[in-house]
């Protein structure tokens, strides 16, 4: 009879353990399956020269499909329409190590430099650390460089620290995370000075008064645009109790800051890291990028995908599976984030936004999809729920 019960008990909890795996590899299960209908998508839409952007478009589109791919374990940089991509991506590099055409030097340079080290080809190396060492000339500081790229500014000016779209261009949040995406990608540490200035500009766009003494700050800990020109926000302003004009916080920007932050190094125990958590959790969704709509001429889903992927890159790094909302309700983002993205695909593989900011562009977000389920499936690796 005992060893009946013994038998039962250890069936019994084979049976949890099987289902408790079952429950924690479907949403893994979901993302890859999305995954691989969008990489199908962005491999049929690459044109006969090697690239994936129109004519007109920006190379940074090219670079995140070649991240997407580099991502995945099915593929790698040798294969021979990724080797042709990556190639014609190079084919534009400047002497001085930019990796752009005309415009966006910053922009291009950087996803650029996420693409290049994503593949983790020793052969691109040398092309990697040159744009790496021109993206450092491109931001704004103190320091005298004979070759520099941008204006010299002192601490105390609004710019310091920050990255704009080219050279000598107004510096903003969008750049300034984009940029730290590629120092980090390339394996700069936290405590590079490039770091260390970073988060001074960062300080400068987040609504905490205690912090930050722009004549715009509020104090709900999100993050704004840009600082300079009197303050930007693409999610418009209000005016405070008393009678200040405060501009409105946003989500894509509020995690490109709390993203910057952890990047350079600071940690949970941060005012100003709190203070950003303290605001997603306030006004958690994924529905939509939250505040913009309050922005002229934007609507809910405004820069959606752009929002999906910004928030799954902060969310990895802040490393916390489970968002507790200003409800008190508990969310798993990445399984949210899976189903939410999944939900948004059509047969064909590819996902579309809305015109704005060029997300109605499929290619474009399609990468940016597959980026962000790429994200939320290796969050649940590296930090599964206890």
């Amino acid at each position: 009879m005992k060893s009946t019960k013994i038998v039962t008990a250890a069936v019994l909890i084979g049976l949890v353990s099987s289902l408790a795996i079952a429950q924690s590899s479907a949403p893994a299960d979901k993302a890859q399956a999305a995954i691989d209908k969008g990489l199908e998508y962005l491999k049929s839409q690459q044109k006969p020269e090697g690239t994936w952007e129109r004519p007109g478009d920006p190379p940074a589109i090219s670079a995140l499909v070649l991240k997407a791919f580099m991502q995945d374990k099915k593929y790698d940089a040798d294969q021979p329409f990724l080797e042709k991509g990556f190639n014609q991506l190079l084919s534009i590099q400047k002497p001085d190590g930019g990796i752009y055409r005309d415009l966006l030097a910053n922009y291009n340079t950087a996803i650029a430099i996420t693409a290049l080290a994503a593949s983790k080809e020793a052969e691109y190396q040398p092309q990697l650390q040159r744009a790496v060492e021109y993206l450092r000339r491109l931001q704004w500081t103190d320091k005298i460089d004979k070759v520099s790229e941008r204006q010299q500014v002192a601490q105390d000016d609004p710019r310091y620290g920050g990255w704009g779209y080219g050279k000598k261009e107004r510096p903003d949040g969008s750049n300034l995370q984009i940029a730290l995406d590629a120092l980090h990608d390339a394996g700069v540490k936290p405590g590079d000075p490039a770091y260390q200035a970073a988060v001074v500009f960062a300080t400068r766009l987040q609504n905490r008064s205690e912090s930050n003494s722009q004549p715009w700050a509020g104090n709900d800990g999100g993050f704004i645009y840009s600082d300079t020109d009197g303050g930007v926000s693409f999610a418009g302003e209000y005016t405070g109790p008393d009678g200040r004009k405060i501009l409105r916080s946003y989500g894509s920007m509020t995690y490109a800051g709390l993203k910057s932050m952890i990047y350079a190094g600071l940690s949970k125990d941060d005012p100003r890291v709190k203070s950003a958590w303290e605001w997603i959790t306030k006004n958690w969704t994924w529905d939509e990028n939250p505040g913009i709509k309050y922005g002229e001429g934007n609507g809910s889903e405004s820069g959606l995908f752009y929002y999906f992927h910004t928030a799954s890159r902060a969310l990895h790094a802040y490393g916390e599976p489970i968002v507790t909302d200003a409800q008190g309700a508990k969310h798993d983002w990445r399984q949210e984030l899976i189903d939410k993205i999944a939900s948004l695909q059509k047969p064909d593989g590819s996902w579309t936004g809305q015109n704005k900011w060029m997300e109605n562009n499929s290619t474009l977000a399609t990468a940016m999809a597959v980026l962000s389920l790429q994200e939320a499936k290796q969050d649940l690796v590296d930090h599964p729920v206890k």
